[in-house]
């Protein structure tokens, strides 16, 4: 499957929680070893960030879709 969307991670489904209308999915995840975030320059300098520093990798986004091949 092809998908513009840069974000995709691949991992695992530990489990799946079926309810009326919805479905909780747990994915376990190993892979990217590496996340890139493109953030401003404004908020790298802000947060006076350097290689070694410990940091979170916070995806925002309205909804994550699970593809499966």
């Amino acid at each position: 499957m092809v998908l513009s969307a840069r974000n995709g991670i691949k991992g695992k489904v530990t489990d799946v929680k079926l309810g009326e209308v919805m479905a909780s999915v747990k994915i376990e995840v190993t892979e990217p070893g590496v996340i890139t975030a493109v953030i401003t320059r404004e908020s790298a300098e802000a947060l006076e960030l350097a290689a070694g520093d410990d940091v979170e990798a916070v995806i925002k986004s309205t909804e994550v879709m699970v593809a499966k091949e």
